[in-house]
């Protein structure tokens, strides 16, 4: 083992798992990261801890489950007492965080981290200091830099709209800035270790960018569930369904279609799809999904940037990198949009891992691996003492090629209560719900919830979740089993979660 590894975590948002050449999607112009797939180990069956953004990250970065990190929704700071891999590891590691945080106070360096860039001045309601809100982002003062001007306000404050950022040539994207910043600093810093994170918001709406047109909506790759409503799965699922299809067939009986035409109307105020697309239309759900591919290829772009920084400056050999993202985008599968579900295409990333100095050999990892177990494996493979209170395990074995993720089990979780207005009362209700999820070494899925149609789904016969098999009668011993691992997981974790009886 080398002395002191550099760490290189890249991570996107909103990238499902099906978005790259080893995961069977040829289509998706990513040269960058599908040639590091083909140097590197690609785990096969990757699962976020919650589907939502703040949780999703504060898993990745404190190696806690979302309600552990008190960060089980969006909108919400991390308290002060959660500690980071940052802080975990020891100060002779010049460490850096560049990009998205999204776990509060976004223009102030954190958290154990040395170095600091941000660009996420959308998230200003999240700063707890009066003189932060003086403060502008790094990305903001790159663009005024280059003589762009912001055209919104904020909290008083002048900011640049998603829709402006997102109509700006590729050079000046966040994704463009955020490699920009990590070139310099792996240059800077290439004879000491260093631990260098990198967020991009990408491909995150809104669904336009500067690549629009590279990838044909027409050929665009889908699945058997693309705009399918999910029926025989849950409420949650099949109005939201109905609310993203623009379909009044299905409309709950106490939803009159004014407030559902209403509902419409401002969720697109809110900037989360786009005044151009018609949603009543297929055509323009495909626009999107070419969009969104566009916006990976954006992502692959700066992913190439860094991998190069790293070969210039000679390093490459002693430095870990990863690429994942912080949780997927359904975008028109099973008729949604979004994630906060456990369908795989919002709950399965992405996971890539270079270690050359562990192990030269690519390889696609079969079994499940949770990002719980980032920060555990990550400190293992840095050589750094492993904290008592992490929630995951070190999987360092599995890098070395010394074990596998035989018998290797997933736990998911999402509690939606407070989060955003997601368009009607009535989604905004089921989104409130607690739900727990695990998926098991044989590899079947159960989602349970106390208030609403709970789901088994057997990813080896049915990868696309279409038949919900929750109520044959010939599973009930099977969801017995798994709901009991649910709940020795909350014990465990000090969940406190409430669950059906089974």
């Amino acid at each position: 083992m080398p002395s002191k590894p550099n760490l290189v975590f890249v991570f996107s948002d909103r990238q499902r798992f099906d978005t790259l050449e080893a995961y069977g999607n040829d289509y998706v112009k990513a040269p960058n990261l599908n040639s590091l797939a083909k140097e590197s180990l690609v785990f096969k069956n990757t699962y976020v801890t919650q589907a939502v953004c703040a949780p999703a990250r504060a898993s990745i970065m404190t190696g806690l489950y979302p309600h552990a990190a008190g960060m089980p929704r969006n909108k919400l700071v991390m308290p002060d007492e959660i500690e980071t891999i940052a802080n975990m590891v020891s100060n002779d590691y010049k460490k850096a965080y560049f990009g998205k945080w999204h776990l509060g106070n976004e223009v102030i360096n954190q958290r154990g981290f040395d170095d600091w860039a941000s660009g996420m001045e959308t998230l200003r309601e999240e700063y707890t200091e009066p003189e932060y809100l003086g403060m502008d982002t790094s990305y903001h003062e790159f663009l005024i830099n280059n003589g762009y001007e912001p055209d919104e306000i904020l909290l008083g404050r002048k900011i640049f709209s998603d829709e402006m950022r997102a109509a700006l040539p590729a050079e000046f994207q966040m994704a463009s800035f955020f490699a920009s910043k990590a070139e310099t600093f792996i240059q800077e810093n290439k004879d000491s270790p260093f631990v260098l994170y990198v967020s991009f918001l990408e491909p995150h709406p809104p669904w336009t960018g500067p690549y629009d047109g590279l990838h044909d909506p027409e050929e665009v790759p889908i699945e058997p569930t693309f705009l399918k409503r999910p029926d025989g799965h849950s409420l949650f699922s099949r109005i939201r369904a109905d609310f993203f299809m623009q379909s009044d067939l299905h409309a709950p009986d106490d939803v009159e279609n004014s407030e559902w035409e209403k509902g419409r109307s401002e969720y697109n105020a809110g900037k989360a799809i786009g005044k151009q697309f018609d949603l009543k239309d297929p055509g323009s759900w495909k626009q999107i999904r070419a969009n969104y591919y566009g916006n990976i290829t954006l992502v692959d772009d700066a992913v190439g940037k860094i991998l190069d920084a790293l070969d210039k400056s000679g390093i490459s050999d002693n430095t870990i990198f990863i690429f994942t993202s912080e949780h997927g985008d359904l975008v028109g599968t099973h008729g949604m949009m979004e994630m906060r579900t456990f369908y795989e295409e919002a709950a399965r990333v992405p996971l890539i891992i270079r270690a050359p100095m562990y192990n030269r050999e690519p390889n696609i990892i079969e079994g499940n691996f949770g990002q719980i177990d980032l920060v555990p494996t990550l400190l293992d493979l840095l050589g750094q003492e492993l904290p008592d209170h992490l929630q995951g395990t070190s999987k360092a074995d599995v890098i070395k090629g010394t074990a596998d993720l035989s018998g290797n089990e997933v736990f998911m979780e999402h509690n939606g209560i407070g989060d955003r207005n997601l368009g009607t009362p009535a989604i905004n209700m089921l989104n409130n719900m607690q739900w727990r999820s695990i998926v098991t070494s044989d590899r079947w899925k159960l989602n349970l919830c106390s208030t609403d149609q709970c789901e088994l789904f057997d990813l080896n016969s049915d990868p696309f979740e279409q038949d919900n098999l929750f109520n044959n009668a010939e599973h009930k011993d099977r969801i017995r089993l798994m709901a009991a691992k649910i709940r020795m997981w909350q014990r465990e974790t000090e969940d406190q979660a409430p669950l059906p009886d089974v």
